[in-house]
């Protein structure tokens, strides 16, 4: 599919966003494995989410949906069935690498893929600390996926993170409820924190001391009705085309506000986004509220701060379009240390530069991150997208702020994290 994006004039309206990945992600797996039924009320429509719900029926769940509410009937902590075929994450690699850690603590064989691009993305991240902690993993040359996982009894270790990231630090303490004793995780940069939040709430028992956190194995998780937040970082998307939009004035209720993804809107703010955090309030230890965004000329005057360092590891979903939004401002942006970024669904760092450039904007690529020039308007062209969501949906943001349109191929690529994406873009654009 090819989306054509014509420039627009004004951003206004309200824009309701799905429910947040992450959590969605999380709260799924754990109700799974807790005691009774859990309801979740606005589970993410992604097809990422529910490539976790399509793996957790394979290993025996029972999983009911009414529109955007999910019922999980849990089969408690080593409740799984052995899947009677290869689990399909299809693009999701939190799928992947979280389930990865539950699979490990039970005492049958199972293996999990997934689509072209996830079966390219290397596992040996959560592979070293599983086999540490006595699991037999298998995969193709390079840890690729497939990985065939024999699992059973685990033992606690103490491991430090060699890279930031949420879902190695997930996949390590979900394969800690299976161990023979505690099992504690030491970040050198904090990630996100729903995992951590989420445990809590099920009933498990975690514990944090400086840079480490330990959860206790064998937990009693029992089943909760919970109401997950707007995703931010589906909503980084329309802020970014608010900003970018003389006149603009867009509201964006119910996001949530989670202390370890707020960095986007403390970037932002610093650097003059006129945004307001609105009807602030916190249910199951996750923060939610209303965003009020409007066009601030001084922004696109400015250059924007340097992301580098644990500033990007904080910002690594949103790096796509905060280079949109450094191509516009007068003194551009530079980004560093996020080699990750040539891991994910693409090389992103590889596909911004090209498209980018594709747009009229001088960009110097880097091993670990890009030099983007400011103040350049942007020639609309055609978005070669690699089947990414994010690059799809941030080029989508330039189109609107293009010369001519702009034509997006795969864009129905932006179901992996946001169905109904184009629509919501649709009805803000004047």
């Amino acid at each position: 599919m090819i989306k054509t994006i014509q420039p627009t004039s004004m951003i206004r309206g309200i824009v309701h966003l799905p429910g947040d990945k992450s959590i969605s992600h999380r709260y799924a797996m754990f109700a799974a494995i807790a005691e009774g039924v859990s309801t979740l009320e606005h589970f993410a429509a992604s097809r990422d989410c529910h490539s976790t719900l399509d793996c957790l029926r394979s290993l025996g769940v029972e999983i009911d949906e009414a529109g955007d509410n999910v019922a999980i009937r849990g089969r408690g902590l080593r409740g799984f069935q052995a899947p009677e075929r290869i689990l399909d994450a299809g693009n999701s690699g939190t799928t992947i690498r979280l389930l990865s850690g539950i699979l490990a603590g039970h005492s049958f064989e199972s293996s999990i893929s997934g689509d072209q691009s996830l079966s390219s993305r290397p596992m040996r991240r959560i592979a070293t600390p599983l086999r540490l902690m006595g699991a037999r993993i298998e995969s193709r040359e390079g840890e690729l996926p497939p990985l065939r996982i024999r699992g059973g009894a685990l033992k606690g270790i103490r491991y430090r993170l060699p890279v930031a990231s949420a879902q190695v630090k997930s996949c390590v303490l979900l394969a800690g409820l299976y161990g023979s004793g505690p099992t504690a995780v030491e970040e050198i940069v904090p990630t996100r924190n729903h995992t951590e939040i989420a445990l809590r709430e099920f009933g498990g028992s975690i514990r944090m001391e400086g840079n480490w956190i330990e959860v206790d194995p064998a937990p009693l998780l029992k089943a909760r009705r919970l109401a997950i937040p707007g995703d931010l970082s589906g909503a980084a998307f329309f802020i970014i085309a608010a900003a970018l939009s003389p006149n603009s004035d867009l509201l964006i209720p119910g996001v949530g506000l989670n202390e370890r993804r707020c960095e986007l809107l403390n970037y932002l703010i610093s650097a003059g986004l006129d945004l307001q955090i609105e009807n602030v309030t916190k249910d199951a230890g996750e923060p939610r509220g209303d965003l009020r965004v409007r066009h601030n000329s001084a922004l696109l005057r400015s250059k924007l701060p340097p992301i580098q360092g644990e500033l990007t590891a904080a910002l690594i979903d949103e790096i796509p379009v905060l280079s949109i939004l450094g191509s516009q401002v007068r003194g551009g942006l530079e980004i560093s240390d996020a080699q990750e970024l040539r891991i994910k669904e693409s090389d992103r760092i590889s596909a911004l530069s090209a498209n980018l450039k594709s747009m009229g904007v001088e960009v110097q690529e880097k091993p670990d991150g890009l030099v983007i020039s400011g103040g350049r308007k942007l020639q609309g062209t055609d978005i070669v997208t690699h089947g990414d969501h994010r690059i799809a949906m941030a080029f989508a943001v330039a189109g609107l702020s293009a010369q001519s349109e702009t034509r997006i191929h795969e864009a129905e690529c932006a179901d992996v994290s946001f169905p109904g994406f184009w629509d919501a873009l649709d009805g803000i654009t004047r």
